[in-house]
């Protein structure tokens, strides 16, 4: 499935309806895996049992020497909070003098789990940052229920600041790095990050650094009413059940008065929406796995930025569920990869050379 070069919304699924996904027993074997510890981590007072969670971590550490083509760096914003990203420069900006895009990617897990050194989101910021090519900063936000909203959004804008400090980037950054080019990227919960930080960049000024493009890959959003999705698709996609969802929403929200399901943070475009009409919003990918129990929002999110002028496109993989790519023995994985890489290099194509 790739998008051609005027990226348009693709054709309507011709699969027949199945009764579930058609995953390999090896994707099954692994979703099994994650969903049991995750589950069993989750504390009856609201709390993560972080050292049974560490048998979910796999961690790798940070290689300068190049594996897949890419080389990998661990690089401090903030000790005080313990705010670091890893880079990942592919040999492309060593070899060659051409510019290359930055994309800043959070990774997913409800806003509770996982981190840049789990291995899974390792292998997929390097495939990102080998195939497009770009310099990928994979941001280590703070956790929930340990740090609440807005800890998130604002590690992740204060990477955005750290990037655009020409001092500081300095030496961690290759020169031929482009800020100007920036993306922000996510997955699940590190979608919405990504989508709350993009708003915010918007209504900053920036001394060079600009971003022109949100890649949301199955955005974790929700509200307090039930969607026919998270109904139907609920014993299917055990990974966003309703139980699972609504504790982490609980573990992510302050315990103050209006900090519900309809909160602008996570039901973006319902009743508490913020007009974007007004904002410069980048350019957007959506991606909706079909037995993702959260497509009917991210439809919504779609459908929402559509309404409000801005330029979006959507792709959907009918036959996945939610979190997909991060298995490489999905061919869909790699699709999403290339049409990423699309979506980039025609973003790209618009920026005047300065």
């Amino acid at each position: 499935m790739a998008l051609s070069d005027e990226l348009p919304p693709p054709p309507p699924p011709k699969a027949a309806k199945i009764s579930s996904p058609a995953l390999p027993w090896r994707t099954r074997i692994s979703i099994k895996i994650i969903s049991t510890i995750s589950t069993a981590s989750r504390r009856r007072n609201g709390t993560v049992n972080r050292t049974l969670l560490s048998m979910l971590g796999y961690k790798c550490s940070a290689n300068s020497t190049p594996i897949g083509g890419v080389s990998t760096f661990d690089i401090t914003v903030d000790p005080t909070r313990k705010l670091w990203f890893r880079l990942f420069v592919p040999v492309a900006a060593t070899t060659s003098s051409s510019v290359l895009p930055v994309i800043v990617f959070f990774h997913g897990g409800g806003f509770t789990y996982l981190s840049p050194d789990n291995r899974s989101y390792d292998a997929v910021c390097r495939r990102f940052s080998s195939s497009v090519p770009a310099i990928v900063v994979s941001v280590d936000y703070r956790l929930a229920p340990e740090y609440r909203c807005p800890a998130q959004y604002e590690d992740g804008f204060d990477c955005l600041r750290f990037l655009d400090d020409e001092q500081k980037r300095k030496g961690v950054l290759p020169e031929n790095a482009d800020v100007s080019r920036c993306f922000l990227a996510g997955d699940s919960a590190g979608a919405n990050i990504a989508h709350h930080v993009a708003k915010r960049a918007c209504e900053s000024e920036f001394k060079t650094l600009k971003v022109i493009g949100l890649v949301a890959i199955q955005p974790f959003f929700g509200g307090e009413q039930r969607t026919e999705s998270e109904i139907s698709l609920a014993s299917i996609d055990p990974l966003v059940s309703i139980a699972r969802t609504d504790w982490m929403w609980e573990a992510f929200l302050p315990p103050e008065e209006g900090m519900n399901r309809d909160h602008e943070v996570i039901n973006v475009s319902g009743p508490r929406a913020v007009d974007l009409s007004r904002l410069d919003f980048p350019a957007t990918i959506v991606f909706i796995g079909g037995f993702d129990s959260l497509k009917d929002w991210q439809k919504r999110y779609y459908e929402w930025l559509k309404r409000s002028g801005k330029e979006v496109y959507l792709v959907e993989y009918p036959n996945m569920v939610h979190a997909f790519y991060v298995f490489p023995e999905l061919k869909e994985s790699e699709e999403l990869i290339a049409q990423v890489k699309n979506f980039v290099h025609k973003q790209c194509s618009k920026v005047v050379e300065s």
